[in-house]
């Protein structure tokens, strides 16, 4: 009976130890597969990380000058943009203009001078008449007047050019007052968009009932852009009408000095 029960402790103390030990490696195994995934897990997290770095690193594609013109454009409210756009358009094509006629109307002058005086010794009046015909410019068409009257005599001949000289100044400056015009509508048609984007901002903030930046941002942004607009189209028409201006006054007084130096080669012909 002894022995029956010492071997049953004998079994019952080894399979108690065979148990631990199995139960001892499956938690090692649980440990090292919970391990495993943490590791995993760890990798993909330091991966994914790495990813976001890179694409942060990244610059973004700069947009270019039209694209950023257009958003602005269409963020400042296409009323107001619109007619600060149509005074430019306008304002451009006059200038286009008026540039293409004042470059047409130079002339060299001094060649023209020296033309007429030789058609003048070779051929007379009418060889120099033929000789402005064929000449464009303001200048030739005074000159033109200028002959067409010396058989009336000299003071004639200085009367046609001076009141012929005011006609062709005037057409010379024709125009011009509506550049002027667009110049200064350009930045009064910007104020007035921010006179209205300041409204809608305090319109936005009583509906609101609340002063944050975000209820006013929209409005104060519209004020903001219709200026910079309409300042912008101004100083552009600005720098045309300056040139134009610079042009006309260049033209007016060649006009004047080659007036002069025709008369003085008008009346040593005529006491030829």
């Amino acid at each position: 009976m002894k022995k029956l029960i010492a071997f049953f402790s004998i079994v019952a103390i080894m399979t108690f130890g065979m148990s631990n030990l199995v139960i001892a490696q499956d938690e090692v195994g649980t440990d090292n597969s919970v391990d495993t995934t943490a590791v995993d897990t760890t990798a993909q997290t330091t991966e994914s990380l790495a990813i976001a770095e890179e694409v942060a690193a990244e610059p973004e594609t700069p947009q270019s000058w039209h694209q950023v013109l257009k958003e602005k454009f269409i963020e400042g409210g296409p009323g107001f943009m619109g007619i600060v756009l149509l005074a430019l358009i306008f304002g451009l094509a006059i200038s286009i203009e008026r540039i293409i006629y004042l470059s047409l109307a130079s002339v060299n002058t001094k060649k023209l001078l020296s033309n007429v005086e030789s058609a003048l010794e070779s051929g007379g009046v009418d060889q120099a008449k033929e000789v402005v015909r064929g000449t464009r410019g303001p200048v030739a068409s005074i000159f033109s007047e200028g002959l067409n009257r010396f058989d009336d005599g000299m003071g004639e001949v200085e009367k046609a050019i001076v009141s012929y000289g005011s006609v062709v100044t005037g057409r010379l400056e024709s125009g011009v007052s509506w550049i002027s015009l667009f110049i200064a509508l350009a930045p009064m048609l910007g104020f007035m968009g921010t006179v209205i984007g300041m409204i809608k901002a305090f319109d936005d903030i009583a509906a609101a009932g609340d002063i944050s930046p975000t209820v006013v941002a929209d409005g104060i942004k519209v004020a903001l852009l219709t200026t910079v607009f309409g300042l912008i189209v101004a100083i552009i028409l600005q720098i045309f009408y300056n040139f134009i201006v610079a042009k006309i006054d260049s033209l007016v007084n060649d006009m004047e000095d080659s007036s002069i130096a025709f008369i003085d080669i008008l009346a040593q012909h005529n006491k030829k």
